[in-house]
């Protein structure tokens, strides 16, 4: 496997990205850390995330971080899915361009359905012009943050406590944006989590009643803002491949797909 791959597009408009490997390891690493999991476990280069308390496919699923690691897959994919089932969650692969090809061919022979398509995109900051926007600062509450972005998101409000303990267990510094309007309450959240020369915008949000009305670009400025002044030199993200908004805000504000990767669950 070259450091470099081509990653072809998920429908026919998509282009096809050149992929850069070692910025493919880098992203996923900081990103385990930007969203960490209740239990951790490997199995060679196989990362195993469950997190028996939140049903997010990010946190339960089996993440493979080396192409060349193809030994055993059917056997390792077994032992992985009694984990799964301790933990009452479905057996879940997250396919990135560091998936084995073999495992990809063995999936597909054993006819493993295909869901939840993403985008990671990156932006330098070093070329952002962030002009003589207002700074907003971060709030500290961790619970009221939730409320708001289970509202905006309407969520259901039994994965409250979930959630607090997902984001109360980020170790790198981060920071909670929160608006508010005084008659309607919130209206849009992001959660930017700085590690390093890394900033990861998670769990952005804008109220169905207030989008396109500017309130995402507000949101996403003061955001980078925020991680630019802490030294972040670039952030990234990750976006659902079919939210075509979230797509063209974060490609007007200068983000470049980086990679994509998909879900993979064995055929029921």
């Amino acid at each position: 496997m070259t450091p470099k791959d081509r990653q072809s597009g998920d429908h026919p408009s998509a282009e096809a990205v050149t992929v850069d490997l070692p910025s493919v390891r880098r992203l996923e690493a900081v990103g385990f850390r930007a969203w960490p999991a209740t239990t951790v476990h490997y199995d060679g280069s196989w990362l195993i995330r469950l997190t028996g308390g939140h049903p997010s496919k990010r946190l339960n699923s089996i993440n493979p971080l080396d192409p060349s690691d193809y030994r055993d897959i059917a056997i390792r994919l077994q032992k992985a899915s009694q984990r799964f089932a301790e933990q009452g969650r479905p057996l879940t692969v997250r396919q990135t361009p560091l998936t084995p090809p073999q495992m990809i061919a063995h999936m597909d022979a054993e006819g493993w359905t295909v869901f939840g398509r993403s985008l990671v995109l990156a932006l330098d900051l070093a070329e952002r012009d962030f002009g003589e926007g207002i700074d907003h600062l971060p709030i500290k509450d961790v619970r009221r943050f939730v409320d708001a972005r289970i509202r905006i998101g309407k969520e259901n409000p039994e994965s409250k406590g979930a959630l607090v303990d997902v984001i109360s267990a980020i170790k790198p510094e981060s920071g909670l944006f929160l608006f508010e309007d005084r008659e309607t309450g919130p209206t849009a959240v992001a959660l930017v989590v700085h590690d390093n020369d890394l900033a990861g915008i998670m769990q952005f949000a804008v109220a169905e009643a207030v989008r396109r009305e500017g309130l995402g670009n507000a949101l996403l400025d003061a955001s980078l803002r925020w991680a630019r002044l802490r030294g972040a030199k670039k952030a990234w993200l990750q976006v659902e491949a079919a939210n075509e908004a979230a797509i063209a805000l974060y490609r007007k504000a200068g983000f470049a797909e980086i990679y994509r990767y998909l879900y993979r669950a064995p055929k029921v």
